[in-house]
């Protein structure tokens, strides 16, 4: 049975230690027995011990070690550091890399329950700006961008078609192919693992949607799509104006498709806060992350709230039988 939920600890100079610990100390016994990190060891004691947290941890060769023990199980990712909260650039990208990298061989073995990896600064991943979202898509061979971003908790999801790229480029970015790939990503996940028929609202690229005119994107290249999907059974409505939805039409809907990542991530959060996690879909395997970045102003404050992080672990645990 896989019963092993997997945790990469992500960037090294980053709230990453802080949030670990604290979600550690919240935990169920019966939990904490489940998870196996990919950290460096020597890197997470000096982290611990400069915060000053007490927190016992054992050095573990492989996931297949079935160790009954209340210690933070690490699969160790051989690199050495001199000043544990200042990792240089290159180090911390090859750590993060090669971190993420095991993390992924791991998960298409199938034998873990999920994989969840803290805060990452992009910029370690890619010249270009990528995030996990595409760079997992990228080893999992996803075809046709079809991987989708799903910030969720128990009231609401929402998705960026596009997600992080700048907003200069957003508007050629978007085309009917993607947009329709993505939607029936996502009604596939939530009909596939929740057994249910989502509700879906699409919002716009423009203020007012362009008031629909004939040359804007709306008109040209939105309405289209979602006839095309309405017809093929999707329960998909729009587009709305994304000005307006979050005041209070959004609780009708399971999921907001939005075009870009802060059309719908920023009101999502100014709704909910840390109340969320970041699930990717598409993979050949199950991902989260916590809903929050690496907050490299916090490091050292003992500041950061774990509460995302507890829910993609909670989530992990629950959700795949």
């Amino acid at each position: 049975m896989k019963n092993k939920i997997l945790i990469i600890s992500g960037d090294p100079n980053s709230i990453n230690s802080e949030i670990i610990f604290k979600s550690w100390k919240k935990l169920k016994v019966s939990t904490r027995k489940k998870i196996y990190i990919i950290s460096n060891l020597n890197l997470l004691k000096s982290q611990f011990k400069k915060l000053n947290y007490k927190i016992k941890l054992l050095k573990v060769n492989n996931i297949h070690e079935n160790i009954d023990t209340h210690m933070l199980k690490v699969l160790n990712v051989d690199l050495k550091f001199k000043n544990p909260f200042n990792v240089p650039i290159a180090a911390a990208s090859k750590f993060i890399k090669k971190s993420l990298n095991h993390g992924h061989s791991l998960a298409l073995k199938n034998d873990i329950k999920g994989l969840i990896n803290c805060s990452i600064n992009k910029s370690l991943l890619s010249k270009n700006n990528i995030g996990v979202t595409e760079y997992l898509a990228k080893k999992c061979f996803v075809k046709n961008n079809s991987e989708v971003m799903l910030i969720s908790n128990n009231k609401l999801a929402v998705s960026p078609i596009t997600t992080h790229i700048d907003i200069n480029n957003v508007s050629n970015a978007i085309n009917s192919k993607i947009i329709k790939n993505k939607i029936k990503t996502i009604q596939k996940w939530f009909m596939e693992k929740l057994n249910k028929q989502p509700k879906i609202a699409i919002l716009g690229l423009n203020p007012h949607n362009s008031e629909f005119r004939l040359s804007s994107k709306e008109f040209k290249i939105i309405i289209p799509v979602i006839q095309t999907l309405k017809k093929e059974g999707t329960n998909i409505n729009g587009p709305f104006s994304a000005d307006t939805i979050f005041i209070s039409d959004y609780k009708k809907y399971d999921v907001i498709v939005g075009m870009y990542h802060d059309q719908v991530l920023s009101p999502f959060k100014a709704l909910f806060k840390f109340d969320a996690i970041n699930i990717t879909l598409g993979l050949k395997y199950l991902r989260v992350s916590p809903d929050h970045g690496t907050a490299t102003d916090l490091i050292g404050k003992n500041k950061a709230n774990p509460k995302s992080l507890i829910q993609s672990i909670k989530f992990i645990n629950n959700f795949i039988k």
